[in-house]
């Protein structure tokens, strides 16, 4: 039962828990979303969570959508109802360095595999948005925007949002310069001045061209570089219901 596909795409104006409810009527009860947050940053980690939430009506969540379009304040309150009713969840954090050394899109397949592995419970059908996870052996499906039409998927672009978030707010303790607690790592004009005058910190990816061209211009690595207190191999995180 667990190698049959999903026979059909649901309508994009179906509900965000159409994706669910089509796999629950052909035997997959148990589906895992996982999605990324900080691609797009040139600062900070690469975060990947995944989310299982109950079938039906319990894992319904008031408010829940892409993190992307909810407020802080709402991200978080969704973030606590998710950790609430999750069957089970993980978070997995990707350091700059990593992604320096082997490209985000890599980081980014890696730390979904991972988030996948972390969970408590083994689902029987994967949601990803936007790429295919290859490695995986459940049945799964790439959701172009599937952090706006699947649940699961808008689940774990939260649980990724909010822990990469808390991470960045953080660091702008150790790094103050930058403003990392306001645009967390990604380019404003802000963080590009910021950048220009003082040069990168250590928490900033060196293999990308804005960062190495403040290098260029500052001669070294601003004062203060040292480690970001996650660990090489990043911190998984999970709990379930």
């Amino acid at each position: 039962m667990r190698e049959r596909p999903l026979r059909f795409t649901p309508r994009r104006d179906a509900g965000l828990y159409a994706y669910e409810r089509a796999l629950a009527h052909g035997g997959f009860t148990t589906v895992a979303g996982v999605d990324e947050a900080g691609r797009g940053a040139c600062a900070g980690p690469l975060v990947v969570g995944a989310a299982i939430l109950p079938p039906g009506r319990r894992g319904a969540i008031e408010g829940l959508m892409d993190s992307k379009l909810l407020t802080p304040a709402r991200r978080e309150r969704v973030y606590d109802e998710i950790m609430a009713k999750a069957v089970a969840w993980s978070a997995i954090v990707i350091p700059g360095h990593d992604i320096d050394r082997i490209g985000v899109h890599r980081c980014n397949i890696t730390g979904m595999r991972r988030a996948l592995v972390a969970l408590d419970r083994r689902p029987d059908y994967v949601l990803s948005d936007g790429f295919r996870v290859p490695g995986v052996d459940v049945p799964s499906l790439a959701v172009i925007k599937g952090d706006r039409v699947a649940a699961c998927v808008a689940a774990a672009s939260v649980i990724a949002k909010v822990t990469r978030d808390r991470i960045m707010t953080g660091l702008h303790e150790r790094y103050p310069a930058y403003g990392f607690d306001v645009h967390k790592g990604y380019v404003t004009r802000e963080h590009a001045a910021a950048l220009a005058h003082h040069g990168p910190c250590a928490e900033h990816r060196f293999s990308y061209v804005n960062v190495g061209r403040a290098l260029r211009k500052n001669g070294e690595v601003a004062s203060g570089e040292g480690t970001s207190g996650v660990s090489d191999a990043g911190r998984t995180e999970g709990a379930h219901a």
